[in-house]
């Protein structure tokens, strides 16, 4: 018997080490921690904005109002958000220099602006819509002969 009791000794030490073990791999320890870290926004580049309608030509005092339309530029990698386009006269070149008249100036000309945009343009060229704003010449008291041949310089801004 006591040969059975040491190998029946020797068998319970053996598995109450591996039990032990078995629960050692199992076991660990919890912990509380922390860290910190960052994220960027990118920066928009500006978009062109371009005229795509036929070309304004041939105005004349009291004249038809003609459209002026066009679609955009978008260099970003993501689409922008245009709300307006506005159109303003920044300028007249090729005017008439007679000094004995008027001088030709933005006054002599009438501007209806786009309605609104409201729109998320894509990213690309020639994407998008805007207009149609109207241009003509107004038919004033004075003498317009310096805005003969003249050319009406427009600049197109958005928001």
């Amino acid at each position: 018997m006591k040969k059975h009791t040491k190998r029946a000794a020797l068998v319970l030490a053996g598995l109450g080490l591996s039990i032990t073990g078995a629960s050692a791999a199992y076991s660990y320890w919890t912990t509380p921690g922390s860290g910190t870290g960052t994220a960027a926004t990118g920066n928009v580049v500006a978009v062109t904005i371009k005229a795509t309608s036929p070309a304004v030509t041939g105005l004349y005092p009291g004249g038809p109002t003609q459209n002026i339309s066009g679609n955009f530029d978008n260099p970003n990698a993501g689409k922008v958000y245009i709300s307006r386009v506005t159109v303003a006269i920044s300028g007249i070149s090729g005017s008439g220099t007679d000094t004995t008249k008027p001088v030709c100036t933005g006054a002599d000309y009438t501007l209806t602006q786009p309605a609104l945009t409201n729109a998320e343009i894509a990213a690309g060229t020639a994407v998008g819509a805007w207009g149609p704003a109207t241009v003509a010449m107004a038919d004033t008291v004075a003498n317009q002969d310096n805005c003969k041949g003249a050319t009406v310089n427009l600049t197109f801004t958005s928001n």
